[in-house]
């Protein structure tokens, strides 16, 4: 993992909760930088003078939230998602996230959990395009990175979801990245797309 430090966005109303993530994350040595939040709304309507690179989050918390953290995840495409499990959730709640943590896993798997999830898109990104993307890829990543689904896609190109799907193939074939988070980065270092286009 790079020397800088990774901010962690934790939304968690349990101080108990919250206080036991941080001791266990502060003994994994790694450069973390920790804010505490009590909701998604409160992190959309903090003005922070800092960019989040992983938000720790009970998903209860975004289950009947869905609108604030989807506009969220629209403004941070590169922010990893991590769920905080404590209780039963269905698959389509955790498949919401990049990892997920328990609350009864063992301290060491949640340090190696976070710091993989962290050094994954780093190696995605240093990994060596080995051909460029054709014009119609481009395209599709564009829209891939604003968050669009396959059908989304489709329908705003103008082409079958096959086709959307077989360039979404492509495009992790010649780049070697599969996040969203790695292909924004990806996409924002070789000025595909700018920075400001990810807030609007």
């Amino acid at each position: 993992m790079s020397s800088h430090s990774t901010n962690i966005a934790i939304v968690e109303s349990s101080q108990i909760v919250y206080e036991g993530l941080i001791n266990i994350l502060v003994k994994s040595h790694q450069h973390y930088q920790f804010y505490r939040f009590d909701s998604i709304e409160e992190i959309n309507t903090t003005r922070l003078d800092c960019k989040i690179d992983v938000i720790i989050i009970n998903p209860s918390l975004i289950q009947f939230n869905s609108r604030d953290c989807n506009t969220l995840k629209r403004i941070n495409p590169s922010v990893h998602w991590v769920a905080l499990v404590y209780s039963f959730y269905g698959k389509d709640i955790l498949a919401q996230f990049d990892a997920i943590i328990q609350i009864s896993d063992s301290a060491e798997y949640i340090k190696q959990t976070l710091s993989n999830l962290i050094s994954s898109t780093a190696a995605e990104i240093d990994s060596v395009q080995k051909e460029p993307l054709s014009e119609r890829e481009i395209d599709v990543l564009v829209q891939l990175v604003h968050g669009l689904s396959n059908k989304e896609i489709a329908d705003k190109l103008n082409i079958s979801i096959h086709t959307v799907m077989s360039h979404r193939k492509n495009i992790t074939q010649k780049t070697g990245i599969k996040s969203q988070s790695g292909l924004t980065i990806y996409a924002i270092s070789n000025k595909i797309i700018s920075l400001d286009s990810l807030a609007l």
